[in-house]
């Protein structure tokens, strides 16, 4: 089995709290990267949206393109403007190598409110999941025919945040739609990620290592305190710094056969969390977990 260790932007600047590391340029959250391990990165709201811009600057740092955030409205959004929407960054991703699209459904979502409290996210009727499905299913046919898989990120704020939300689209959606696990977002959501890996397994095909700090997670107000609000008070690290047990959700990851990418993706305050430090800490941590599951990883491209 094998593994790639890449590691997502937001560490160092945070697209919807541009407080947060807004004035870092590109090239350290690069370099950084680089100098921390891992051999690729997934995109973000800095980065170029041409192949020639983007792909000397990876480059430059032996960085492959993992993958990216899509934000998706195609539960309000007719299939044909999604689709015109997508196509862009749909193209950069296949002309770069992409894994596959990070697609995360942001009609009505709170995740980037700061005024909106977690517990009035927009919820979904079984029906209303079924029929938003059927959708889906069109879109990531079409994701897949164009060489970029879909890869569903279900998240806090959203339409497609907790257990009963995954398993209504795991139903309601084949094969073609694959599941991003991201183990920060289950275990913030109230989710078992093992029970996740148990029903769902077979459909994941893209991992992001998020950790929680249990004791933050604990003291949050769900009718006072939105999402960025808990990323603020700093819910989210890297993997080896929180509560989860990394070991057991590899070791299973191991068991059903998944390969491929292990992304590091843990937004907190560059000024509390200094990124290069965290990324190191969340890389050593995932080799170890990687390693005692049997995982080869493979090592950074060389120049």
């Amino acid at each position: 089995m094998h593994a790639k260790l890449g590691i997502a932007p937001i560490a160092w600047s945070n697209d919807d709290l541009p407080q947060l590391g807004g004035d870092t340029p590109l090239s350290v959250c690069l370099a950084e990267s680089r100098l921390a391990g891992f051999s690729g990165v997934e995109t973000g709201g800095k980065f170029p949206r041409t192949r020639a811009e983007l792909q000397p600057q990876l480059a430059e740092y032996q960085l492959q393109l993992v993958s990216g955030w899509y934000s998706g409205t195609l539960l309000d959004n007719d299939l044909e403007s999604e689709i015109a929407k997508a196509t862009p960054q749909m193209q950069l991703f296949k002309e770069c190598g992409a894994a596959c699209l990070v697609y995360g459904e942001t009609a009505g979502t709170i995740q980037n409110q700061q005024q909106v409290p977690l517990s009035q996210r927009r919820r979904l009727t079984e029906e209303q999941i079924r029929e938003y499905g059927a959708k889906l299913n069109l879109f990531a046919s079409w994701c897949r025919d164009f060489g970029v898989p879909l890869a569903f990120h279900h998240h806090m704020g959203t339409v497609i945040e907790d257990e009963r939300d995954i398993d209504l689209l795991m139903a309601a959606t084949g094969p073609q739609v694959g599941l991003l696990f991201d183990t920060g977002h289950l275990v913030f959501a109230g989710v078992d990620p093992l029970s996740v890996l148990s029903k769902h397994g077979k459909r994941i095909n893209h991992v992001h290592t998020k950790d929680i700090r249990a004791d933050v997670r604990a003291r949050l107000d769900w009718q006072r305190d939105s999402f960025l609000d808990a990323v603020l008070k700093g819910v989210y690290t890297v993997p080896g710094d929180g509560s989860i047990d990394f070991d057991a959700v590899i070791a299973r990851l191991a068991g059903i056969g998944y390969q491929g990418w292990f992304v590091v993706e843990a937004e907190q305050d560059p000024a509390l969390a200094p990124p290069l430090e965290y990324a190191r800490i969340g890389y050593a941590s995932l080799k170890s977990s990687l390693t005692k599951a049997g995982y080869a990883i493979e090592p950074p491209a060389k120049r």
